[in-house]
């Protein structure tokens, strides 16, 4: 990074890095299709680059949460399977009938939804149906699978639908042996022959996210669904590192010291005052902050790599900036100096992983809050095979 031009803030994307992890995870699943899930902007890396270089390295199904997301990718040229899972009322059926989507449907309502846009369109829509196994979010409750199951039959015998899937997610794949996983591996288990039994003839069949294809074969089913994990970031410190399951992070991200000043003892750094120099020290700028999805909770605590060190944020982070002491000795970093807050790791420099520790949160929220005011810069867009 130190070869390019001068720079506020940006967040690289390594495309190589994406392929490769594309390709380790299809080995972690080798009987199972590979669903690139790209939702929230690839989860702040860049949908529509992150999806061509997905399915470049073999992925053959890409996932989105908004029916928006998924017709934004349509409208970009990208073909193929795109299937989407988090609609209301009101939203664009008929436009995800024309684009040739796999939508999802948890409820009577939804299923009301889609037929009355197939009819209106003359085609044929293309639904799954998603049980809720147990996690308590979106899905239908086996009490009432039933009853969506005949909904849905009696929908494809007036050639408004075909069901192409059935599927759930889990709860706590991301902790290893709770009793939850086997519980809601039973129920879906159970609500798939009955659907079958039923005359439901799905093409694929899916439960697993990305801690469940790392850790869980026997929920890889006929897809795995893979997030987070693609662009190289562990779907929980308890399951390993990326480099334990041969990932590599994606995105590192990186800001020019704004500037650096020497101020006395006893000088307090920011707002509130939460930070007072113990010495004589140097100080230096980062220009980043909570508009740019730096996370606040991080105050005092997010490290970042400056001048070959290790550094944490000094008082509160701002909405555009925040403070780094870099000790009486600081002073050989000017500025322009790159500042790295996070990355793969291999320069030194913190993790995603180490900034979710820091605002106790997790390291998908770290690059997904990442904002648009960061450029991305994509690395290695073409593709190394």
């Amino acid at each position: 990074m130190s070869t390019t031009p001068p720079f506020r803030a940006r967040a690289e994307v390594d495309l190589a890095a994406l392929r490769a992890n594309v390709r380790a995870l299809r080995a972690r699943a080798p009987r199972a299709a590979l669903m690139a899930v790209v939702k929230s902007d690839a989860y702040g890396h860049g949908m529509l680059p992150c999806a061509r270089a997905a399915l470049e390295a073999g992925a053959t199904w890409l996932g989105t949460a908004t029916p928006h997301e998924a017709l934004a990718l349509r409208a970009a040229g990208i073909r193929g399977r795109v299937m989407c899972w988090l609609w209301t009322p009101g939203d664009p059926w008929r436009e995800g009938i024309e684009a040739d989507l796999d939508m999802s449907v948890s409820g009577l309502w939804a299923l009301r939804e889609v037929t009355a846009a197939a009819r209106e369109a003359g085609r044929t829509a293309r639904i799954q149906l998603k049980a809720d196994t147990g996690l308590g979010r979106n899905g239908c409750q086996p009490a009432d699978w039933p009853e969506l199951v005949a909904a849905a039959l009696a929908a494809e015998a007036e050639g408004t639908v075909k069901v192409t899937g059935l599927w759930s997610h889990f709860a706590c794949a991301d902790e290893p042996g709770h009793p939850s996983i086997a519980a809601q591996l039973d129920v879906f288990r159970e609500v798939v022959e009955y659907a079958e039994k039923a005359g439901i003839e799905p093409e694929v069949r899916h439960m697993a996210n990305s801690p469940a294809t790392l850790t869980l074969p026997e929920a890889h089913f006929d897809l795995v669904r893979t997030g987070i994990a693609m662009y190289g970031v562990s779907p929980s410190p308890e399951l390993g590192t990326p480099a334990d399951f041969g990932l590599r992070p994606v995105m590192t991200l990186a800001a020019s010291v704004a500037l650096v000043k020497q101020v006395p003892a006893g000088h307090g750094v920011s707002y509130g005052h939460h930070y007072v120099t113990g010495g004589e020290t140097i100080l230096g700028l980062i220009p980043l902050g909570y508009a740019d999805g730096i996370p606040r909770h991080a105050s005092g605590r997010g490290p970042v790599l400056v001048g070959g060190e290790w550094h944490r944020v000094a008082g509160r982070v701002a909405m555009d900036q925040f403070v780094v002491d870099l000790g009486p000795d600081g002073g050989a970093v000017a500025e322009g100096a790159e500042a790295l807050l996070f990355g793969p790791g291999e320069r030194g420099e913190p993790t995603a992983e180490d900034w979710a520790q820091a605002a106790d949160t997790i390291a998908y929220e770290i690059v997904t809050r990442i904002g648009t005011r960061v450029p991305r810069v994509y690395l290695n867009e073409d593709s190394d095979e």
